[in-house]
């Protein structure tokens, strides 16, 4: 898990930001021996006007040194869970970073003005290859969806957003929601 940064006046660009993370991830690759490896980011607009920074997270170790020397651009921090139960294994990690990831794909849907982003950009975006399973549910009411998505995840959802409520959605109608943890608390 990890933030980068840019230096100086920061990227206010989010297509240029695209291309610069997609050359991290290239370079990180090279500097690791070439072989794909799952990882997932999010961008997100800094409070202080800095433009954008990437939230980021991958499925191995890899030695500070060669984040700042794939990055190459300002700053990388490394975020490690403390609070993790001791001998968490793998899916317990992952729902960890799930958990930090979403809170940002999940900040915002609505733009302030000059902070939007433009058509066809994703609100995060993962490993080419690494893309995760969908499931289709289907319904005839949003009620009867969210019932069946409830099913699934074994519990009601933590957050929800309907379009409905955002005076600037220019979309079809539109839900989306967030579970914080799997039934029974157990990551």
């Amino acid at each position: 898990m990890g933030t980068l940064t840019y230096a100086g006046g920061g990227c206010h660009d989010p297509r240029q930001v695209r291309a610069d993370v997609a050359d991290f991830f290239r370079r990180l690759r090279t500097g690791l021996g070439g072989d794909p490896f799952p990882y997932l980011w999010v961008p997100e607009w800094h409070p202080g006007g800095h433009g954008l920074h990437l939230h980021y997270a991958m499925g191995q170790f890899v030695a500070r040194s060669t984040l700042v020397d794939a990055w190459g651009r300002g700053f990388v921090h490394i975020k490690r869970f403390t609070n993790l139960p001791s001998r968490s294994g793998p899916l317990t990690r992952s729902r960890a970073a799930a958990r930090y990831l979403s809170k940002y794909v999940s900040k915002s849907f609505d733009t302030a003005p000059g902070r939007e982003r433009p058509a066809g950009l994703h609100r995060y975006e993962v490993a080419e290859g690494f893309q995760p399973r969908g499931i289709r549910l289907s319904g005839r009411s949003p009620d009867e969806v969210l019932a069946k998505a409830s099913s699934v995840m074994g519990a009601q959802p933590s957050s929800l957003w309907w379009s409905g409520d955002s005076p600037s959605w220019e979309g079809p109608p539109a839900y989306w929601f967030a579970w914080d943890r799997p039934a029974g608390g157990v990551s």
